[in-house]
């Protein structure tokens, strides 16, 4: 998977810079490739299939004797394994509440660790996105969600998504900068120069 390019990456903290001038927001962009390894989860299908398979087969065959069935069982789990760790294979095999919640669990530590809830009148803004999942959230702290709800920024999620299922991810990033700074300039307008936070994007491998 193929995270933005340190030019690509330029661009979007330019697209941070030029709606920063206009509002009190302070945005910081996150890309995370993935939310979590999810180790478990192939070693899980992995051992459930290679288990139930072979047993299945040999009680409608009779086919397997006991130590062939057991040798099955084995390199069908060696052989699942390894087969299952391979990223595009291993993220379907994850539920999708699953995966959204590991996503926003690392979104929300995220918010924490960029320290986007010290901002001066609380005016943080948070847009992360992490690939494997498609999933996007922007998170506000308190001084903008007063003025602005959650519903304001679901057209612009709903965008950005359908732009990382497309592999469009740095347009997507621009684009959602650009209407949450046409949000942010009416209801959270510039009233001093700051610049709290670093304008850049943080990629997280």
């Amino acid at each position: 998977m193929a995270l933005l390019t340190e030019h690509e990456q330029r661009k979007v903290a330019e697209a941070i810079a030029r709606v920063e001038r206009e509002t009190d927001a302070e945005l910081v962009t996150v890309l995370a490739a993935r939310a979590d390894d999810y180790t478990y989860i192939p070693l899980l299908w992995a051992s459930l299939l290679a288990l139930v398979v072979p047993g299945v087969v040999h009680y409608l065959t009779g086919a397997l004797t006991l130590n062939l069935l057991l040798m099955v069982q084995w390199s069908s789990f060696i052989v699942l394994c390894l087969l299952f760790r391979i990223p595009a294979i291993t993220t379907r095999l994850i539920p999708r509440s699953v995966r959204h919640w590991r996503a926003s669990n690392l979104a929300r530590r995220q918010f924490l660790e960029q320290n986007l809830h010290h901002t001066i009148g609380s005016t943080g803004v948070l847009i992360f996105v992490s690939e494997a999942e498609r999933y996007v959230e922007i998170l506000v702290d308190e001084g903008i969600s007063k003025r602005l709800d959650n519903q304001s920024w679901e057209v612009i999620v709903a965008a950005f998504t359908r732009q990382v299922k497309q592999g469009q991810t740095l347009q997507g990033f621009v684009t959602c900068i650009e209407a949450c700074g046409e949000l942010l300039k009416v209801h959270v307008p510039a009233t001093q120069q700051k610049n709290e936070l670093p304008n850049r994007l943080v990629v997280l491998r």
